[in-house]
């Protein structure tokens, strides 16, 4: 049975999930970033954002696509933090599937007070 790209994003769900549960921070990159807690972890996606957009600019394709599997990879780590993982994010994109992006931004806007 072929795997599938998209399957990766499952795989490496789990394993996030199972050093969160097991592993030995000092042995775990990942057990220690989520053991450093919330403010580690969203400072390491920040940082990962800033090196995509470098890439970016940078025009080198294949430095580009390795910084966005970084930024990936450490926003799975995020989500897994907060009880989350690809499906929600799968889940939310399909949802947003044939919206216009225009539509779907002014759905989430908060309304303005005073009815204007």
């Amino acid at each position: 049975m072929k795997s599938e790209p998209h399957d990766a994003l499952y795989r490496i769900a789990s394993a996030i999930e199972e050093r969160k549960r097991a592993a030995d921070p000092s042995a775990s990159y990942v057990a220690k970033l989520l053991v450093a807690g919330e403010d580690a972890i969203l400072k390491k996606v920040g940082e990962e954002a800033t090196e995509t957009i470098l890439a970016a600019k940078g025009g080198d394709r294949l430095h580009l696509v390795r910084e966005t599997a970084d930024l990936w990879f450490h926003c799975m780590v995020m989500l897994s933090h907060y009880g989350l993982g690809p499906q929600d994010v799968l889940a939310e994109l399909q949802r947003r599937e044939g919206i216009s992006g225009v539509d779907e931004k002014a759905a989430r806007m908060p309304a303005k007070a005073g009815g204007s």
